[in-house]
């Protein structure tokens, strides 16, 4: 039997409306996707800036001219004569032609390697990176990265000695827990150096000086003999140095420690001469001596007396003192001490 429904006419749309907002109440709420804030791109390689102490003016090859020895190419451009004979394979007595073409480039390269210190770098955001300094006694811990993952080698942990729980007592308490000495390692310990005598104080450091006394610009200088300056150095003048008056068979010291690379009378105008090689980049020149007092190869002190005042091929008694700076004449006055 079927039950009719007496609805009315305004009742029938009141129902099916109600109808209509129930089932569009029962649709889910929208999804809103949130897509991922874009990726910065991958950092590239920070390139490292790279400083040199002063640009090096000297040639990579230098072509044999009249007049030229192998010895005034040397102080020409700062080098030991015998160094420029072994890179071009020149054997004594060091012959060399006009228009031969001698190559420097290694040696200038070596030089520089010398000079280019460890330069920080430059990230992606501007901020300087510098490499930690280590002594060498312990090696920091190793990172390797990439774009997928880090990976850092951690110190190994140590598993000695092991600890064992006792249960609680009144014995153990009383018990004085025994201290172990830590062993200081070997590296650490220096030990004790003899007391120097005389005869090593006054001995040069050989190392030091057949390595051109220091790698670095720092040269403890000092005034080569007594006298008063006659010339001064005028670099528009081509007066590469200072005469400094004096007595024949007057000392000449060495200005600063070094290693002899040359003595001897083939530079013409200089006479009797000794040239000191202090380090990578100075060179001192003594000349117109009347007595050479060592030999090539020799290492010398600050005030070691190395030559007699004379006038080997000079119109005076004098000492013509020189320092060049990559073989180019400066002015001594700038490095010698006004006392």
């Amino acid at each position: 039997m079927i039950r009719q429904c007496n609805l009315s006419f305004p009742a029938l749309i009141v129902f099916v409306l109600l109808n209509i907002v129930g089932c569009a109440s029962d649709q889910p709420a929208p999804v809103i996707e949130r897509a991922p804030s874009a990726k910065k791109p991958a950092a590239t390689a920070s390139k490292p800036i790279v400083k040199a102490n002063g640009a090096d003016w000297r040639p990579d090859t230098h072509i044999v001219k009249k007049g030229d020895t192998l010895y005034s190419i040397g102080l020409q451009y700062g080098y030991d004569y015998k160094e420029i004979a072994q890179e071009n394979n020149i054997p004594a007595p060091y012959t060399i032609h006009v228009g031969q073409q001698l190559k420097i480039k290694e040696l200038k390269a070596a030089d520089n390697k010398a000079a280019i210190s460890v330069a920080p770098v430059v990230n992606d955001n501007g901020v300087v990176v510098s490499p930690l300094k280590t002594d060498g006694s312990t090696a920091p811990a190793s990172v390797t990265t990439n774009t997928t993952q880090s990976v850092v080698s951690q110190p190994p942990l140590l598993t000695e000695p092991k600890a064992i729980r006792e249960p609680y007592s009144e014995q153990a308490m009383q018990v004085k827990p025994v201290v172990v000495a830590k062993p200081v390692p070997s590296s650490i310990v220096k030990p004790i150096e003899p007391a120097k005598t005389p005869e090593a104080v006054a001995k040069p450091d050989a190392a030091k000086a057949d390595a051109g006394a220091t790698d670095d610009d720092t040269v403890d200088w000092g005034w080569p003999t007594a006298g008063k300056v006659i010339s001064t150095f005028n670099d528009s003048t081509n007066a590469k140095g200072i005469d400094i008056a004096g007595t024949s068979g007057q000392a000449v010291n060495a200005s600063a420690a070094g290693k002899v690379i040359y003595s001897g009378s083939d530079l013409r105008g200089y006479g009797k001469l000794v040239i000191i090689k202090h380090n990578k980049t100075y060179l001192s020149v003594y000349a117109h001596n009347s007595q050479i007092l060592v030999k090539e190869g020799q290492a010398v002190n600050k005030g070691q007396k190395i030559a007699e005042m004379g006038n080997t091929d000079a119109d005076q008694v004098k000492l013509h003192f020189e320092i060049r700076q990559q073989g180019k004449s400066v002015d001594p006055s700038k490095f010698l001490s006004s006392n």
